[in-house]
């Protein structure tokens, strides 16, 4: 992996946050956990390049994502789908993700876990979080669909700094 700066990431990030998705991890080399995310972008916030990520507090890697106040990002590519199938449908509670899907972690410079196959890594440092309030959706079917009492809980927002960027 080669480090860019973060202005100098050339990716759609509709397309491959909607399509490839990503990979949310958060901890450190003795206990960590990642989740599959399909939601969330990128932008310029506050003079930083930002990324803001939306997390179920049910979720296992949330945990390490508060403990911490960093995550990582990591764009697999297409090929990895079945990974993320694993990561988004299992708790690492529950099983070995690592193990599961046969990604190879490794570590930033910071400690933040990543792995050897992305084709993107974004270190992030979260510096706003909000949990989202059902009284602010301006359109109640949104809430309906997607937070009705089968759906699951209200999500976590989380606007992180960009604070490393490597690309394969």
């Amino acid at each position: 992996m080669k480090a860019i700066e973060p202005s100098l990431i050339k990716d759609n990030f509709i397309e491959i946050i909607g399509k490839e998705w990503m990979l949310v991890s958060a901890g450190d080399k003795d206990k960590f956990n990642m989740m599959t995310a399909s939601w969330g972008g990128a932008g310029f916030l506050w003079n930083k390049p930002v990324v803001f990520v939306f997390i179920r507090p049910e979720r296992y890697t949330r945990e390490f994502v508060d403990a911490k106040g960093a995550f990582t990002l990591s764009f697999l590519g297409e090929e990895h789908k079945a990974a993320h199938k694993i990561c988004g449908s299992k708790s690492g509670r529950d099983i070995d993700k690592v193990a599961a899907t046969g990604l190879t972690p490794c570590f930033t410079g910071l400690g933040n876990p990543c792995f050897e196959e992305s084709r993107l890594t974004l270190e992030c440092k979260t510096l706003y979080v909000t949990k989202m309030d059902k009284d602010h959706f301006v359109d109640p079917a949104l809430y309906e669909k997607w937070y009705s009492a089968m759906a699951g809980n209200l999500h976590n927002v989380y606007v992180a700094e960009i604070v490393n960027a490597w690309e394969r």
